[in-house]
């Protein structure tokens, strides 16, 4: 039997976290571990438990939650993903500036939230679909290529027309969805991209396709 996937819960309103807690409970494959309320008790909490994915609120009373993702990331005591209300330019770049491997919006549909979470725990990271266009204005409005296009040509064309459906920032459901195949089809996809272009995860598989012309910046990045 394989073993849940580990969640700590972090947010200062208890009804959001009963919220969370009540979506992720009928997912046989997640665990909920603990929950904390503030910065300080989530670090304490990911220390003692190791989680394997915290879902961190930003703004807490005592410390933030950027601050403590970056203590938590530090020492290696869980994947963060940002999980907020505010859709904030300086949210989304200090989260992933401290290390966050996810950052979604709190009306995020149930079935994304878990997705995320798996995501993340494969090692992978994930954006809401409204903040990608932000991070592609970010990466590449300073006129400088950091990836190469070449590489494109080792992708076949099934795997350039899912990167191209990441870089609008579809999910691996949506994408499941569009192109008539399954999910774990869709997983499959995904890494031998990342493999083939050398990238981490999914926001460098983003600003890719943008700096290699597959999409444009007039495109609409949520479909």
């Amino acid at each position: 039997m394989i073993d849940p996937m580990r969640v700590l819960l972090v947010d200062d309103q208890d009804l959001v976290r009963a919220g969370f807690r009540m979506i992720l409970s009928v997912e046989p494959e997640i665990e909920v571990v603990g929950e904390a309320a503030d910065g300080e008790k989530a670090i304490e909490l990911a220390l003692a438990l190791r989680p394997d994915v915290v879902l961190m609120d930003v703004q807490m009373p005592g410390m933030d939650g950027i601050s403590a993702t970056q203590r938590i990331v530090m020492e290696d005591a869980g994947k963060v993903v940002i999980l907020t209300t505010f859709d904030r330019d300086d949210y989304l770049f200090e989260s992933l500036g401290a290390g966050a491997s996810g950052f979604l919006l709190k009306n995020t549909a149930p079935e994304d939230l878990v997705e995320a979470i798996q995501v993340v725990h494969s090692g992978h990271a994930l954006l809401a679909p409204e903040v990608t266009r932000r991070v592609i204005k970010r990466f590449t409005g300073k006129g400088e290529r950091v990836y190469r296009p070449d590489l494109l040509a080792e992708l076949t064309e099934r795997e350039r027309e899912v990167l191209g459906l990441i870089a609008r920032g579809l999910t691996n459901t949506e994408i499941a969805s569009q192109l008539y195949v399954g999910e774990a089809t869709v997983k499959t996809h995904v890494s031998r991209v990342l493999l083939k272009l050398g990238l981490r995860d999914r926001v460098q598989a983003v600003v890719f396709a943008y700096e290699c012309g597959l999409v444009t910046p007039g495109d609409d990045p949520t479909g």
